[in-house]
C-alpha cells in the first residue's frame, strides 16, 4: 500500500473540488508513491508534531490545518512553518491538509460538533455555489438504458434523497462521417438520420472525470456528443456550517453551559442573553463570524463559532445568542473524526492521534 492510497480515501471523505478558493489543501510534503507505514493526525504540524511523527514511524501526517498556506519563498528554518517542512522533508515524511474541504462536508468538522453537541434534523447553514453540473448526451434510444445504468453507477442522477434520476426526450440525430471516420452505426460518407435520446443527469463536480469515463467508456458512438453545465442550484450536501436541534429547549445559561462541557472548553465569549430559550441552533468550526447574517436568516436561536471580534457581536442583532468557544475547541474533535474513518478502511495500519497539542492560545 502506498500513501496515494491513504490520500485517495480522504479524498471521497473531503474532495478538494469544495475547499474555498483561498485555501492550501491536498499533499503539500512528500511523495504519494512512497510505500506507507503510518500516519500521524493532528489539526496542526507543528515541528514537535513532525519529531512526534519520527518516533512513531509515520511517513505520512494528516493535517486538518495546512502548514504551508501562502506560500514559501525560502527553506532556511527561520519560521515555524519552515522548520517544520525541513524536518518533514528530511525525515522523508509527507505531510496532507484536508482544511476547508472538510468544514464543507456534510459529514465533517460541523457534522462533528453537532455529534458532540446532539443536534439532530441536520441541514448546511452555508450550501457552496457552483457544486452541481448536469451532463446532456444523445444516445441511440436502444443503448439509452444501458448507458443511463452506467452514468448512475458513476455517480450521476442523485438529488437529496433520491438517485437514478435522469430526464429523456426522444429525438432524431444525424450526421454524415468523412472518409476517415468509423460510424458504428450507418455508413462512412452516407448522410445518417438516427432515432436518438437526450440523456440529462445531474452530478456533483468532484465525480466529473468518474461520470466522463463512464460516458465515452460505454457510449456506443465513435464521436460522443455531450454538454456539460455548471448549474446555480445548491447542493444540500455540501457547503459551510450546519443548523440543527437541540433534543428540548434550554435556558441560555444552561445551554452555553452545556456547550462548555461538551465542547470541552474552559472559556465562552458570548453575547447578551436575549431571555429565550435555546434549540435552533448553527454551528461553525473555525473562523466563523461571516456567517452571522446567515444564523440570522435562518432563524437560528444560538451560533457557536469561533474568531468574532469586538464588533461583530453587535451583529447578533439582539436576535441571536452568539458563542465564541475558542478556533481550537471548535475543531478539536475533528483529529477523531479522521481516525475513526481511517483506521475503519485501513484496519491493519497504523493510525495515531498526536499527542503533541497545537493550540498556541492559552487561558489564565
Amino acid at each position: 500500500m502506498k500513501i496515494q492510497d491513504v490520500i485517495q480515501y480522504l479524498e471521497t471523505l473531503a474532495p478538494l473540488d469544495y475547499a474555498e478558493s483561498f485555501d492550501n489543501v491536498g499533499l503539500l510534503v512528500g511523495n504519494a508513491q512512497e510505500p506507507f507505514r503510518g500516519a500521524l493526525i493532528t489539526l496542526d504540524t507543528l515541528e514537535e508534531v513532525v519529531e512526534e511523527a519520527i518516533q512513531r514511524d509515520c511517513n505520512l501526517i494528516v493535517s486538518f490545518h495546512p502548514i504551508i498556506f501562502s506560500g514559501l519563498k525560502s527553506l532556511t528554518g527561520k519560521t515555524y512553518v519552515e522548520r517544520a517542512v525541513i524536518k518533514a522533508i528530511e525525515h522523508h515524511i509527507a505531510i496532507y491538509s484536508l482544511h476547508t474541504a472538510l468544514d464543507n462536508s456534510f459529514s465533517g468538522v460541523n457534522a462533528r460538533i453537532c455529534d458532540q453537541l446532539a443536534l439532530s434534523e441536520r441541514k448546511i447553514l452555508l450550501p457552496q455555489p457552483h457544486t452541481i453540473e448536469q451532463l446532456i448526451t444523445y444516445v441511440p434510444s436502444e443503448h439509452a438504458q444501458a448507458l443511463r445504468e452506467k452514468l448512475f453507477e458513476a455517480g450521476g442522477g442523485n438529488i437529496g434523497n433520491y438517485s437514478h434520476c435522469s430526464f429523456n426526450l426522444q429525438g432524431v440525430g444525424t450526421y454524415q462521417g468523412n472518409q476517415h471516420s468509423h460510424p458504428t452505426i450507418g455508413e462512412r460518407g452516407v448522410f445518417h438520420q438516427e432515432e436518438e435520446t437526450r440523456i440529462s443527469i445531474i452530478f456533483p463536480k468532484h465525480l466529473r472525470t468518474k461520470v466522463l469515463q463512464a460516458l465515452f467508456t460505454h457510449h456506443p458512438y465513435e464521436e460522443v456528443a455531450y454538454e456539460i453545465l455548471s448549474l446555480e442550484n445548491e447542493h444540500q450536501h455540501i457547503g459551510l456550517g450546519m443548523i440543527g436541534l437541540l433534543p428540548s429547549p434550554m435556558e441560555e445559561k444552561d445551554f452555553l453551559l452545556y456547550v462548555k462541557e461538551r465542547m470541552q472548553t474552559s472559556c465562552i465569549r458570548h453575547s447578551p442573553f436575549l431571555g429565550k430559550k435555546i434549540q435552533k441552533v448553527a454551528v461553525l468550526g473555525g473562523s466563523g463570524a461571516s456567517a452571522i447574517g446567515a444564523c440570522l436568516k435562518a432563524g437560528c436561536d444560538a451560533y457557536i463559532t469561533a474568531d468574532v471580534k469586538y464588533h461583530e457581536f453587535f451583529k447578533a442583532e439582539g436576535r441571536i445568542l452568539l458563542a465564541d468557544i475558542g478556533h481550537y475547541e471548535s475543531e478539536q474533535f475533528t483529529k477523531m473524526l479522521l481516525w475513526e474513518q481511517l483506521t475503519k478502511k485501513f484496519p491493519i495500519f497504523a493510525f495515531y492521534l498526536a499527542n503533541t497539542n497545537t493550540n498556541p492560545i492559552n487561558y489564565l
